[in-house]
């Protein structure tokens, strides 16, 4: 009888424990993900040094994208890393605008926004 009930508990922690490892399977477009993320962290920091008056929309948008993926455990940590990669990656380079960082924002807009129409493109509904 105790044999049976280890095997019957044995088999419930099994499939107890697989949902959580699945919510931390990586997606197919996790690395386009955290570039995304790396990218808005990256230009929250040089829109705000270079005068833009946009507050917190980069942050916002990285809220949003969040919000949409609904990302847990590992996957979270990893976009957020990302986009404080971004923003620290260029807080350390950048203490006020230049021709740089306008040349560096107006590349991270377009790459941001090729991998959000990428990304569209091949995963939307």
């Amino acid at each position: 009888m105790s044999t049976r009930f280890l095997a019957i508990f044995a088999l419930i922690l099994a499939c107890a424990a697989v949902p959580s490892r699945a919510e931390d399977v990586a997606a197919p477009f996790d690395a386009d993900l955290q570039r995304l993320a790396e990218i808005l962290g990256g230009l929250h920091y040089l829109r705000g040094i270079c005068g833009s008056n946009e507050g917190n929309k980069w942050r916002s948008e990285m809220q949003a994208l969040i919000d949409a993926e609904t990302p847990s455990g590992e996957r979270r940590t990893r976009m957020i890393a990302g986009f404080n990669r971004g923003y620290n990656g260029f807080q350390q380079t950048y203490r006020s605008c230049t021709p740089a960082a306008t040349v560096a924002i107006r590349r991270y807009i377009e790459e941001g926004s090729k991998i959000s129409r990428d990304l569209t493109a091949r995963y939307a509904n």
